[in-house]
């Protein structure tokens, strides 16, 4: 039966403030699926939603025919209770290859399924894969297998989960329609919700290095993905996490994955430990574990499931990581405290020394990255280095160094250090306005 929608109805609607309806929210995502909507008009719908919003009932509705797009992945057979972790996007936020093996060590299932790098932040896989061997794609009965055995999987979203929210967010990444709480929410729980977890932590970055750089706005994505979690049966915590500085010494692909090996060992950046601890301890509070995480941080039990989850997926742990031929340094023009080290400069750095991509289809270097030999509120003298830069050829080592030119700010007073976890955010936080 022909449907009496059309999309300019729906844009209309959405362009002059209403409310959509269950039904048109469904036809229009269900016929942008099926080609049946020209990307220009949910293109004008999307931007419609910018300044229009979603309500409460629209967005739920909204996520629902995303997640129903496509496969949900099953995991109600295990013996272990699931939990997940999806952060926003950081410089240096190499969490999950700490996390997922450490909360997988208490019993755990931690089904990760990431996605790469785009741009000053890194991606998950992209640093996995510089392990020799390790491979990000498996089918959904390997991640089963995998969850039971091991506990902890970290590799590739398959196509079939939310397939049109990958097509709605292609449109969006070139029609400036990115930054919209509602589709920033709903893109994120879809995939999340379809993965079969059924408790969820969110770790929503905030600062200069972050996609969200506003407090209240962080808040506010926070909130939505909470209540969004809730309304799906999926317990969700989000956390609201600062990345104004890098988190820890080291940006790229296995540069990250080595400190990533410190942490596991008991020890490694006192910042990467301090987010990793808050995020655990969430996690297994969700799926009713009682433990402190950090024990097994200290006695290689979390290292061990590492190992385990690495060599499961065809890597090599014990294989030596790859190394850049090219390295410089950045240093000092004067005396005084380290008041910032912008993240966002050092993200696109390690980006220009091939750490990173412009375009899904780029290539990355395993070895390209920046080591921050600093940190905020440390004295520096003139000449003392500040960054470590690492490329495979002299080209991206001046683009790199380039992109750090104002990247450590330098006084002569220590600036005000803030707290990395900023506020707490959970289904009793408040409702949110429509």
């Amino acid at each position: 039966m022909t449907s009496p929608l059309t999309a300019v109805d729906v844009i209309v609607t959405k362009r002059d403030g209403g409310a959509l309806s269950d039904e048109a929210i469904t036809w229009t995502l269900d016929a942008y699926d099926h080609g049946e909507i020209a990307d220009e008009q949910m293109a004008a719908l999307a931007m419609a939603i910018v300044w229009r919003g979603l309500d409460t009932r629209e967005l739920r509705t909204w996520t629902e025919r995303m997640i129903e797009s496509g496969e949900r992945l099953d995991l109600s057979t295990l013996s272990r209770p699931t939990v997940d972790k999806h952060s926003t996007g950081g410089v240096g936020d190499k969490i999950s290859l700490i996390l997922a093996p450490l909360v997988a060590s208490y019993g755990a299932a931690v089904p990760q399924l990431s996605g790469r790098g785009l741009g000053h932040t890194g991606g998950t896989l992209d640093k996995l894969e510089s392990i020799p061997g390790w491979r990000a794609q498996l089918t959904p009965d390997e991640i089963r297998r995998q969850l039971e055995d091991v506990g902890a999987v970290i590799c590739a979203a398959g196509d079939q989960l939310a397939p049109v929210d990958r097509k709605l967010y292609a449109l969006r990444d070139v029609t400036g329609t990115v930054e919209s709480i509602p589709l920033i929410a709903s893109s994120i729980m879809s995939k999340k919700i379809a993965e079969g977890t059924s408790a969820l932590v969110l770790d929503v970055k905030v600062g200069r290095g972050a996609f969200m750089g506003d407090r209240d706005r962080a808040r506010e994505l926070a909130r939505t993905m909470v209540e969004l979690g809730e309304a799906h049966g999926v317990r969700t915590v989000a956390q609201l996490t600062a990345m104004d500085a890098p988190l820890g010494r080291s940006v790229g692909n296995a540069l990250e994955v080595s400190e990533s090996l410190e942490v596991l060992a008991g020890g490694g950046p006192h910042d990467v430990r301090e987010v990793t601890l808050g995020l655990a301890r969430d996690m297994l509070a969700l799926v009713g574990l009682d433990a402190d995480p950090a024990t097994h941080l200290d006695d290689g039990r979390a290292l061990e499931v590492f190992r385990r989850m690495i060599a499961a997926q065809g890597g090599d742990p014990d294989a030596p990581l790859p190394r850049a031929t090219h390295r410089d340094e950045v240093l000092a023009t004067r005396d005084g405290y380290v008041q910032a080290l912008d993240a966002r400069s050092v993200g696109v750095a390690a980006w220009r020394l091939g750490a990173g991509r412009a375009r899904k289809e780029d290539p990355v270097s395993a070895g390209a990255g920046v080591l921050c030999l600093v940190r905020e509120g440390q004295h520096v003298s003139a000449g003392e280095p500040l960054f470590e830069l690492r490329a495979d050829d002299d080209d991206h080592l001046a683009r790199g160094r380039a992109a750090l030119a104002d990247a450590a700010v330098i006084d002569d007073e220590p600036g005000e250090l803030r707290p990395l976890l900023i506020e707490r955010v959970t289904r009793d936080s408040g409702p949110l306005a429509s």
